[in-house]
């Protein structure tokens, strides 16, 4: 027989159970116990003797304006209003945008290459490597001191020495220094340093300025730019890689008309066969390559200007072919400086640049112009080579480099095509910068889409798109969107638009300095690459009063109260599910994809086909209908 058991339970006791608890305590500032009702002061008493070994640093100031007996009051005066102006953290305010550019100018000096130091026959290997090491140090160095005390955004430049010897050697050995720089903002891609090292190295060498793309600019535009560099005693020439292609392309095309027809004429006389002959009187044969007409070719993509548009052009804007540059070579550098090694006396063209500037279309350009038999000859060191153009020419290419600029923004960097597009993390400011340069209805025309431009309450106004509007815009007219939730994907778009602007298809250049952008870039507008085009496809909405796709990135809040403030026109009641669906009430349609009107739920279809199977047991739904 168990032992009965008694009602009260043992334990602990409830003065020991309370303690389990007392570590959720809500505490005061004073130290005292919060919602309780004991004011014997050995409790409070636990709480102040505790060990305080650590504090942040807000209890710290706290605690010693405590010890100190500091009172603290609120402040009312000096209330700043916040605008509500947005700025984008990654660009510039206009302010501080010609304060930096201001700063460039006067520490543009600064902006050095580094020199190669002086060595003559007795100077040993190992000494000269250690001299070039100790320069290229303090060069680093003095480009870190100017980034650092300066507070100056610089270009990323190069910070390899073997890359920068091979710019030594290509100068030391060339008789011409050509560099390229891309004609939408010349003075970017240009470096003054290398002009003047090039003349500390051998008085009688010569600069030129190649700016290449010149057939991105107008007519009014490279006078402008001519004006700039007369100006400034700098000896330039236009030159575009791609229109020099284009015009290789044509002569080749007809060179291989030619000589079929010469081909077809001696088949014609040597061949007897009377089906062949009828073929060929009848102009069916299939392998004679016919050139095609100037009509029926295909338009640069990028350019503004086409290959036979050059004629009235003045000679110091014009731009000029791959046969004229080398026969300018020729006539800049009639004797070599120095002899070759091997191959006799020959002149050496050096070529250097960024490497996106279009410097191996350049030099390709030239090897296509030669119809006599180029070999191109790989030079002494590993990286730049030496490409014998003909019997007294030698083009020296030496990679691409980066040299050391200013700029204002990482964003600036990222249009001008220095930092690759597909590592980009941060696309506002770029897509940014493209919405501020380059005109809405330019964008609207290239694209075929509509730019919704509103203010804070919904309402259009014209101006300027900001850089999420345009995304917005384009992601939503191709269907870019993100998986998870379905909004436009503005990082997918902004990597095809900068890539578009860095390639040319929207176009934007750089003025001379002291002149205005917009005026400058007005003509280039007016071009007929920039017509207007059929607008992109939208996904459909037969609904009346719908907002477009492009308006996604705010809320049609003019739906909203039109819908509000309507008269009723029927009675409003909630929506059933199933098969007593209704369709009296419908909600006001935002988005594109709620288009679709509901469809009026009947009766369910009679199976009349299968009257006669046998059907197994089925459960009933009992639904209440009032």
């Amino acid at each position: 027989m168990p032992l009965p058991t008694s009602k009260k339970k043992a334990g602990l006791g409830k003065a020991l159970m309370r303690t389990r608890f007392n570590a959720n305590t809500k505490m005061n500032p004073d130290g005292s116990i919060r919602h309780t009702t004991e004011v014997d002061e050995s409790t409070s008493n636990w709480t102040k003797m505790q060990s305080i070994t650590q504090e942040n640093d807000l209890e710290a100031f706290l605690n010693t304006a405590q010890l100190a007996g500091t009172e603290f009051t609120a402040e009312k005066l000096n209330i700043t209003v916040v605008s509500n102006v947005y700025q984008n953290p990654f660009l510039l305010t206009p302010e501080k945008e010609k304060e930096t550019l201001q700063q460039h100018q006067e520490h543009k000096h600064l902006l050095t290459v580094p020199r190669r130091p002086e060595w003559d026959t007795t100077t040993t290997p190992e000494e000269l490597k250690r001299r070039e090491n100790d320069s290229f140090l303090d060069w680093r160095r003095g480009l870190a001191t100017l980034e650092e005390e300066k507070g100056l955004i610089m270009t990323p430049y190069e910070r390899n020495l073997e890359v920068w010897r091979q710019l030594w050697r290509v100068i030391e050995r060339s008789d011409l220094v050509v560099q390229i720089v891309d004609s939408r903002n010349p003075l970017l891609f240009r470096s003054t340093d290398v002009e003047r090292y090039v003349k500390e190295v051998d008085p009688r060498k010569k600069n030129l300025l190649l700016v290449n793309k010149a057939d991105m600019l107008t007519v009014e535009q490279r006078l402008q730019w001519a004006d700039y560099f007369e100006r400034e005693g700098i000896r330039y020439m236009f030159f575009s890689a791609a229109l020099a292609k284009e015009k290789l392309e044509a002569e080749e095309e007809e060179r291989k008309a030619e000589e079929a027809l010469a081909q077809l004429q001696v088949d014609r006389e040597d061949d007897e066969d009377d089906e062949e002959e009828d073929d060929i009187e009848d102009g069916s044969v299939p392998d004679v390559d016919q050139p095609r007409k100037e009509s029926e070719r295909r338009p640069s993509f990028t350019g503004l200007i086409q290959v036979d548009e050059e004629a009235e052009v003045p000679e110091r804007a014009r731009i000029i072919g791959a046969d004229e540059l080398i026969e300018l070579f020729e006539t800049e550098c009639p004797e070599p400086l120095r002899k070759v090694e091997s191959g006799g006396q020959k002149t050496t063209i050096g070529f250097v640049g960024y490497p996106n500037v279009g410097k191996s279309s350049t030099l390709n350009a030239l090897v296509g112009a030669k119809r006599v038999t180029v070999s191109s000859t790989p030079g002494k060191t590993k990286h730049f080579q030496t490409i014998h153009l003909s019997e007294s020419m030698i083009l020296c290419d030496c990679p691409g480099l980066v040299f050391p600029s200013f700029a204002t923004t990482k964003a600036d960097l990222v249009v001008n095509g220095i930092l690759p597009i597909d590592q980009l993390r941060e696309f506002t400011g770029p897509s940014s910068l493209v919405a501020q340069r380059v005109p809405k209805w330019v964008l609207e025309n290239v694209y075929g889409i509509k730019i919704r431009t509103r203010n804070a309450e919904g309402v259009d106004e014209d101006r300027q798109p900001t850089g999420t509007e345009l995304l917005v815009a384009y992601a939503v007219a191709r269907g870019f969107t993100k998986s998870s939730q379905g909004n436009p994907d503005e990082a997918r778009a902004a990597r095809y638009i900068l890539k578009d602007y860095v390639n040319g298809k929207i176009l934007y250049a750089h003025p001379p300095p002291n002149i205005n952008p917009d005026t400058f870039n007005a003509p280039m507008y007016k071009n007929k690459r920039f017509a207007k085009r059929k607008p992109e496809s939208t996904p459909p909405s037969d609904a009346k009063g719908k907002s477009p796709a492009t308006s996604l990135s705010t809320p049609n809040s003019s739906l909203l109260d039109a819908a509000f403030f309507a008269p009723q026109k029927q009675t409003v009641r909630a929506g059933s599910m199933g098969k007593y669906a209704s369709a009296d009430f419908n909600r006001v349609k935002v988005y594109p994809h709620q288009g679709a009107e509901p469809q009026v739920m009947g009766k369910a279809k009679k199976m009349h086909d299968k009257k006669n199977k046998r059907r197994g047991k089925q459960r009933t739904d009992w639904t209440a209908i009032e």
